[in-house]
């Protein structure tokens, strides 16, 4: 699954996008530095998120929206096509906008 396809699978689990949920974590004091594993209790207890999809917002939430052009553009299980995320919901997305 890409980064891209967990974050549109955790708006369609919560009903919020994920640049809600980054305003929700900031409010609550996370940010650049914080460790994983306070987002993922919270995001467990208020938003029923398992380990993977808190994991992928725990990126966005401590370093933004740009991810390691590692697997863009690669032919593994996690790859994306862009290094950019798109945060602001599935239903905003431009067409032409790079998808996993």
């Amino acid at each position: 699954m890409s980064f891209q396809a967990y974050l549109d699978t955790v708006e369609k689990k919560t009903g919020q996008t994920p640049r809600e949920l980054v305003a929700q974590a900031a409010e609550r004091g996370f940010g650049p530095g914080t460790k994983a594993g306070p987002i993922i209790e919270w995001l467990a207890a208020e938003h029923g998120l398992g380990r993977g999809h808190a994991m992928a917002l725990v990126h966005v939430i401590t370093k933004g929206d740009r991810i390691a052009s590692t697997h863009v553009g690669s032919t593994g299980t996690h790859r994306d096509a862009s290094d950019r995320l798109w945060l602001d919901g599935v239903a905003t997305r431009p067409a032409d906008w790079p998808t996993g």
